[in-house]
């Protein structure tokens, strides 16, 4: 017998009654949209989230450049600390392409200088590994790509695909330093070694220093006199204060230098560089020249500067001077690919440096580094004093300092406390420097007895994350990307109990309440932030709730984060 359907005189009815089917099935199976807060993110100089990464650590996008100039890894894991791992600008483009920064509200990454560092090793620690220049500190020249970081084409596409996603980029640049001398790039550039057969010396990393003829006249076509000053015959002149000292024994730049130099043999000889004799210009003005050319040809957004003690002022305010015009030139002539109008930006590494502004700020910086923040973990799961005194601090300026928990110069953070740390962090008066891996708990490393710092360069944990970590960064990060107020707002305490704070920008009028320690139901004060009425959101579990009596109901999971939600 056919189906009922299939009869003439029933078939519209049951194709009306099947399309309302659907149609019911449809609007029950719908999701509901999640409402919109109300987001006053500010300009980047007003609330900068900014993420660090020690690229060769991060994520190997092009495995093809792995063994540039020879390089090479070590068996050992011990031994391999200070190799290059892998990590370049094609894997930080595939990680901006799955949204893993946007997730983050990340607003700028700083990336380690990608431009060509000295071709080998050096002495690690007292003798105890092969230190290569991954971290970008060892540059040998300015104006090419290092080639484990990728190819122009890679970094273009890092830069612009960053920028379709409004996020800026910063370059970490050295003008305080080149990189040592190795054996390779001695060999590399015919400048006097020793030895043929280095390679198979079983004992060279010990005896390193003895393969290269450091009295040799031949020495001196390295970088040369009127470029560096360094300890060695030849260069011996440099002195014992902050400008003219040598750290680490790294060859100190002549920037305050008023002698017009040429380039140094090598990089005459050198058939890749893009660096050409330039007429009347001293070693500054190469430097500068040099980073600047990034800028104008990529849209680099800023510097974060290494170092900043340890070269005289004058060249930072140079530096800011130019970066400023060659970005504006840019963005004039390549208007498709800029994030928008905001000028070039630069963060200084001044040691020391906490949270009140540094006279620096106005020597061609917009904020310094925090070293303080770090040193007050004790402080984090009970942070009002910290956020009052950061507060006022930044009370009435532009955001000057940029806070950080984890740093490849000092360490990583405990591990067992990233919970209440990122929301300190996140949560903070001033700027934000995400440090990478401290979303994911990344491990420790190995850690050689003299230069414990390399442990907190170790390869991030793509296939261990700590998900809950990372669940609660996203969620703190995220809410900041939209809230100016964190970042520059007047702070008031509301409830000891649990902690509650409201942070206002009187300018822009942004607000938020937020709430730490809170667990199950509560009963929050929102009163002078938030009016009888008005609607919220609590941006960490999606909850909603009107305000009634200057207070809030609703269940928490830990922390509140209360904004508005758009009508």
């Amino acid at each position: 017998m056919p189906h009922a359907c299939f009869t003439k005189p029933l078939r519209a009815i049951c194709l009306a009654a099947g399309l309302l089917a659907a149609s019911l099935s449809t609007w029950a199976q719908a999701p509901v949209a999640a409402p919109k807060p109300v987001a006053v993110p500010g300009t980047f100089a007003e609330n900068p989230i900014v993420y660090f990464v020690v690229t060769d650590r991060f994520y190997n996008g092009n495995p093809a450049n792995d063994h540039a100039y020879g390089r090479q890894r070590e068996q050992a894991p011990k031994d391999d600390v200070g190799t290059f791992h892998g990590g370049d600008l094609k894997g930080l483009t595939l990680k901006l392409k799955e949204g893993w920064f946007q997730q983050l509200g990340v607003n700028a990454i700083w990336i380690t200088a990608p431009y060509e560092q000295i071709h080998g090793w050096v002495q690690g620690g007292q003798k105890e590994f092969k230190h290569y220049a991954y971290h970008g500190y060892y540059a040998l020249d300015y104006t090419v790509l290092d080639q484990n970081m990728g190819t122009p084409e890679e970094l273009r596409e890092f830069v612009d695909t960053a920028h379709g996603q409004g996020i800026r980029v910063l370059f970490d640049i050295v003008m305080n330093h080149p990189g040592y001398l190795d054996i390779q790039t001695a060999k590399d550039f015919k400048i006097d070694i020793l030895w043929p057969d280095s390679e198979k010396d079983a004992n060279l990393l010990r005896n390193y220093h003895n393969y290269i003829d450091y009295n040799s006249f031949k020495f001196l076509d390295w970088w040369g006199r009127p470029w560096v000053r360094a300890g060695l015959p030849g260069y011996m002149d440099g002195g014992r204060d902050d400008l003219t000292m040598q750290l680490a024994y790294l060859p100190d730049f002549r920037t305050e230098s008023t002698e017009f130099v040429t380039l140094p043999k090598f990089l005459k000889a050198k058939a890749d560089t893009k660096a050409v004799d330039l007429p009347n210009t001293t070693v500054r003005g190469y430097l500068i020249n040099w980073l600047t050319q990034w800028v104008r040809d990529y849209g680099i957004d800023g510097f974060r500067a290494d170092t900043v003690k340890h070269v005289e002022p004058e060249a930072w305010v140079a530096l800011k001077a130019e970066g400023l015009k060659a970005l504006a030139e840019f963005k004039a002539k390549n208007p498709t690919r800029k994030v928008d109008d905001a000028p070039f930006w630069m963060v200084g590494e001044y040691w020391g440096v906490g949270p009140t502004r540094s006279k620096l700020i106005d020597s061609g910086f917009d904020a310094m580094i925090n070293f303080d923040f770090q040193q007050q973990e004790e402080g984090f799961t009970k942070p009002e004093k910290l956020f009052r005194s950061y507060a006022q601090a930044q009370a009435g300026k532009s955001v000057h300092m940029l806070n950080y928990i984890s740093s490849h110069d000092t360490e990583l953070l405990d591990r067992s406390h990233l919970i209440e740390a990122g929301a300190a962090l996140l949560l903070a008066p001033g700027g934000v420097q995400i440090f990478y891996g401290d979303e994911t708990a990344r491990p420790e490393g190995i850690a050689p007895r003299t230069d414990k710092q390399q442990a907190t360069r170790s390869d991030m944990n793509w296939s261990s994350p700590n998900t809950k970590v990372l669940e609660h960064w996203r969620k703190l990060g995220t809410f900041r990307s939209r809230h100016r107020a964190l970042a520059n707002g007047e702070h008031k305490q509301l409830s000891e109990a649990p902690y509650t704070f409201s942070r206002i920008e009187p300018v822009s009028g942004d607000r938020v309440v937020v709430a730490m320690g809170a667990k199950g139901p509560v009963n929050l004060t929102v009163a002078g932030a938030f009016a009888d009425g008005e609607t919220l959101q609590d941006a960490y579990t999606g909850r909603s709730a009107t305000v009634a009596a200057g207070k809030v109901s609703l269940q928490a999971d830990g922390y509140v984060l209360l904004e508005r939600i758009k009508p």
